[in-house]
């Protein structure tokens, strides 16, 4: 975590204290965090655990969502249609997303029936991603397939990727690039929080190169359209409206 001070937000929910032991964080009342030193804030809070600013102590904050993006079909399992699918791999089964953020992108591998681990080296953002799967593990749909929720490993992704029991077809990666453009204002509220927490991913050479070496069959780069190819020249790349998939084939 960077030097932002954490706390976990007392609210009646028998997890907090296991949760504030867990991270080593303080745990306080509304009006304790109302008057402290504390800069993000987990709380259960609408059926979920959020994190929060100061700004939403008393009301809103974030949370890992697990229903459907906008314009995601509803069935399972989706159509491999988007361009992140076309990256991974339509006849790819297991794929492994190194760089998990708010694990939106693992979740829609998920829905499109891939089988997806996640790797998180943040103790806040892991936290935050267990409380999405175990909401995901109740919904009606993936307890009547019963279905698998991703699994989850929390660590450094350079030290897990060298060590995983066997090597997935895809290791997917969506490292943290400086910023050079305007985001909306839900899209900047979750990645300034993220790139506060984690800051900017300075040894994504490194990591590349390692999931080159864990990888069965291909390595996915997401990155900002602007920024130049983490592998060197892609096997292929996939063009967005304000973003890329460079493709790189064993």
């Amino acid at each position: 975590m960077s030097a932002h001070k954490l706390a976990v937000l007392r609210g009646g929910d028998f997890r907090d204290a296991r949760l504030a032991q867990h991270l080593v964080a303080d745990l306080v009342d509304l009006e304790q965090a109302l008057v402290g030193d504390g800069e993000l804030f987990l709380a259960y809070r609408d059926g979920c655990l959020k994190l929060l600013d100061r700004q939403n102590l008393k009301k809103g904050g974030l949370a890992v969502e697990v229903d459907p993006r906008p314009g995601e079909q509803h069935s399972y399992p989706a159509p491999k249609k988007d361009l992140l699918a076309q990256a991974v791999g339509k006849k790819t089964y297991s794929v492994v997303d190194a760089t998990c953020g708010w694990a939106q992108d693992s979740l829609a591998l998920f829905r499109m029936g891939y089988q997806v681990t996640c790797i998180e080296r943040s103790p806040v953002m892991a936290a935050l991603i267990a409380d999405g799967f175990e909401r995901l593990a109740q919904k009606d749909w993936v307890q009547r397939r019963e279905l698998k929720p991703p699994t989850l490993l929390v660590g450094n992704a350079i030290e897990l990727l060298a060590n995983l029991p066997e090597a997935p077809d895809c290791i997917y990666l969506d490292p943290m690039f400086p910023a050079k453009r305007k985001q909306s204002a839900a899209t900047r509220k979750s990645m300034a929080i993220l790139r506060d927490i984690l800051g900017d991913d300075l040894d994504r050479q490194q990591l590349f190169d390692v999931a080159w070496a864990a990888t069965g069959r291909r390595v996915v780069v997401k990155s900002p359209d602007y920024a130049e190819p983490l592998g060197g020249k892609p096997s292929e790349s996939l063009q967005g409206k304000l973003l890329r998939y460079d493709v790189y084939l064993k």
